[in-house]
């Protein structure tokens, strides 16, 4: 089975204590996430604790969009997050995630990783397709609106 690493960081100019609650509770995703606009009309359910280990949120979508769950897994604030990714639709995979924010001067690096196998009709599409190019992108995007996002909660 071929593995692969999606890894994108960003500068932030905020402490990661306003940073944190913007990716420890699945409700504040959507000021952020780059996935958010992709379907309109996605169905979204929230599920387990509001915030931090135990938290879920499961999502249906567009073609586009697909469907799947996420679960916190792990939560020390204000520095590390890991989250149980799990695609339903349009492949079957299981992605861990983290988020690592490290103390810079005058705000806080994030970095977002994503790893995954891909096997079965994945690995045939990841013969034509490269997930850090597939991925990377909207990790890009995300990190932006994060900062974007944690400026707005700045006092």
């Amino acid at each position: 089975m071929a593995t692969y690493e999606v890894t994108r960081s960003a500068f932030i100019p905020a402490p990661a204590e306003a940073i944190f609650p913007l990716i420890n509770s699945f409700h504040q995703w959507t000021k952020w996430s780059p996935w958010e606009t992709v379907d309109p009309t996605m169905e979204r359910h929230y599920s387990g604790n509001d915030a931090g280990v135990g938290a879920k949120y499961a999502w249906s979508g567009n073609r586009k969009a697909g469907s799947g769950n996420m679960e916190i897994v792990e939560s020390t604030a204000p520095s590390v997050l890991r989250v149980r990714l799990e695609f339903t639709k349009p492949f079957k995979a299981v992605n861990p995630t983290s988020f690592t924010l490290t103390p810079a001067n005058g705000g806080t690096t994030v970095k977002w990783t994503m790893t995954g196998e891909n096997k079965g009709l994945a690995k045939v599409f990841a013969l034509f397709m490269n997930m850090d190019k597939l991925v990377g992108g909207d990790f890009e995007k995300g990190l932006k609106q994060l900062s974007a996002a944690a400026a707005g909660t700045k006092s």
